[in-house]
């Protein structure tokens, strides 16, 4: 099981509230990579491809979370 597939079954347990604190997180912490990469201060590349995955995720669980909410 790799990386990815752990952190995404540890996101479906949040509440909506820790999603929305996480997307928060995620767009703060892309922002600061962004803002690096054009300031030549990022190392890593990849970790800025890795952000958008990760934001892509948490945004993904909360769109199903909001589509449960209308049909229930």
């Amino acid at each position: 099981m790799n990386v990815a597939t752990k952190s995404f079954k540890t996101l479906k347990n949040l509440s909506k509230d820790e999603l929305t604190s996480k997307v928060r997180e995620f767009e703060a912490g892309l922002f600061q990579a962004r803002m690096k990469k054009v300031t030549g201060q990022l190392e890593d590349s990849a970790s800025i491809w890795r952000m958008r995955k990760d934001l892509a995720r948490v945004k993904t669980l909360l769109s199903q979370a909001a589509s449960k909410a209308k049909t229930a």
